[in-house]
């Protein structure tokens, strides 16, 4: 199960490191009340590079060198193939920041442990970074899309 951006088609407007923030600040994304009562942290990177922009996300490898290298058994999968972190656990090692081959976890200066995408396991719909980009330049992989609702296109079919 993993998300891919299209580069050609991301507008570097930001709204899917907006929208993620909000999903994971306990205010079931409401991007007002989130944005109101503080900033909350998005687990997704935008990247500029060369003229395009894409984001840096999680691809929740199968074998996932991050849950490998955790020390403190902090990064976990669960039941839907979703690479997550248990904060609670999670010493500060970054050991999966190092680990990772697409440098995708993550250090919050804003609160302690790691931050990385979990593909919104929490609300257990589709992400809203995926949800909410207005140009479609985020999809689901084709193979390992999620069930239910979410998208699973290709530009240009």
């Amino acid at each position: 199960m993993k998300i891919t951006a299209i580069p050609d088609y991301c507008l570097g407007c930001g709204l899917c490191r907006i929208y993620c923030a909000a999903a994971h600040d306990g205010f079931q994304g409401n991007v007002l009340r989130a944005f109101k009562h503080g900033s909350p942290l998005p687990r997704i990177n935008l990247i500029n590079w060369q003229g395009l922009t894409y984001f840096n996300v999680c691809r929740h490898c199968q074998d996932a060198p991050c849950i490998n290298a955790c020390i403190s058994g902090a990064m976990q999968r669960d039941e839907n193939g979703r690479v997550y972190v248990d904060n609670s656990r999670c010493v500060s090692c970054y050991t999966c920041i190092l680990v990772c081959p697409f440098g995708h976890p993550q250090v919050s200066r804003e609160r302690p442990g790691i931050l990385k995408c979990d593909l919104c396991r929490e609300s257990n719909r589709e992400p809203a970074c995926l949800k909410h980009c207005p140009n479609e330049a985020i999809i689901w992989d084709e193979e390992s899309g999620p069930t239910g609702s979410a998208k699973n296109k290709v530009h240009g079919e």
